[in-house]
C-alpha cells in the first residue's frame, strides 16, 4: 500500500473550519485540500543583468514586483474510486492547482494530501530527450514515472502497440511528430497503474482514433476503482465523466456540488461575463 504524500504548509491554522470539507483523517479520502492558496511574484520591469536585479532590490525592494493572486483559500476533497472535474475560464487557477496536487508547486498556505500512488499527466514528454530513440525514451521516461528497469521492460510491448509507434522505435525523438511524441508519452505514463490520476487536458491528444483510445483507456481506470481528477475545458466530456466538480475563477471558488448544478452555475457565470 503507497504511503500518504503530503505538504503541509505555513497558515494552516488560520483555516476556517466551517470552510473544510474534509476532515482530518478521513479514510474515505483519496485528495484532500484545505485552505490553499498560492501567489507569484510578477516583476514590474525587465532586468537582464545581475547589476539590475540587485539594484531593483536594494533600490525598490517588493515594489519592484506585481503579486498576483492564483489561488486563495481552495478546499476540497475527492473520495477514492471518484471522478472529479475542475472547470473554469483560462487563468482562474486550475493548472496551478494541478501542480499543487502533484507537488510541482508548494502552496503557501494551507494543506495538501494524496493518499496513494499519484501519476500526474500535466505536461506529458517532460523529460523526453530528443537526441534518444523512442525505445530509449520509454525507458527513460517510464523511470521518471516511478517504473523499475524491469517494469518498463515487462510492459514495453504494450506501450509501443498502445502508442501504434513500433516501426519508430529506433527513430530519435527530434524526428518525431507532435502527435508522435504525446502518444508515446501518453502510452508510457499510463503503465504506472496509480491510485490516483492527475489529468490536465490529456485525452485531447493525437488523432481522433487515438483520442478514443484514451479515453477507453481512462474509462478502464474508472471501472478499476481508481480515483481521477480532470482539468477540461470540454464541458460535454466532464458531465458525462465527473460526478461532482469544482469550478474556479480568478483563483477563488465559485461552486463546488454535483456537476450538473456547478455547469448551471459556470453557464450563468458566462452570460454575466465574469
Amino acid at each position: 500500500m503507497a504511503l500518504p504524500y503530503t505538504i503541509i504548509c505555513s497558515g494552516l491554522n488560520r483555516l476556517n473550519p466551517a470552510k473544510s470539507s474534509s476532515g482530518r483523517g478521513a479514510d474515505n479520502n483519496a485528495i484532500v485540500a484545505e485552505g490553499i492558496s498560492k501567489k507569484f511574484r510578477i516583476p514590474k520591469e525587465k532586468k537582464l543583468t545581475i547589476f539590475e536585479h540587485l539594484t531593483g532590490l536594494l533600490g525598490r525592494g517588493a515594489n519592484s514586483y506585481d503579486e498576483f493572486m492564483a489561488l486563495q483559500d481552495v478546499s476540497f476533497t475527492v473520495k477514492h474510486g471518484e471522478t472529479f472535474g475542475v472547470i473554469g475560464p483560462n487563468g482562474c487557477g486550475k493548472s496551478t492547482l494541478l501542480k499543487l496536487l502533484a507537488g510541482v508547486l508548494y502552496p503557501d498556505s494551507g494543506r495538501v494530501q494524496i493518499n496513494g500512488k499519484i501519476a500526474p499527466f500535466l505536461e506529458l514528454g517532460v523529460g523526453f530527450q530528443p537526441e534518444l530513440s523512442a525505445r530509449d525514451n520509454v525507458y527513460l521516461y517510464g523511470a521518471i514515472m516511478g517504473l523499475s528497469h524491469r517494469e518498463v521492460e515487462r510492459r514495453y510491448e504494450e506501450i509501443m502497440d498502445f502508442a501504434e509507434l513500433r516501426r519508430f522505435e529506433n527513430m530519435k525523438l527530434r524526428n518525431f511528430s507532435s502527435g508522435m511524441y504525446v502518444r508515446l508519452a501518453f502510452a508510457t505514463a499510463i503503465q504506472t497503474n496509480p491510485d490516483v490520476l492527475l489529468v490536465d487536458e490529456v485525452l485531447s491528444v493525437g488523432d481522433e482514433s487515438f483520442q478514443k483510445k484514451c479515453e477507453e483507456k481512462i474509462g478502464e481506470i474508472r471501472r478499476a476503482g481508481k480515483t481521477i481528477l480532470l482539468v477540461s475545458h470540454s464541458l460535454p466530456m466532464v458531465r458525462s465523466l465527473c460526478s461532482r466538480c469544482l469550478l474556479l475563477n480568478r483563483g477563488e471558488m465559485v461552486a463546488l456540488g454535483k456537476t450538473g448544478e456547478v455547469l448551471a452555475e459556470y453557464e450563468r457565470m458566462r452570460a454575466a461575463g465574469r
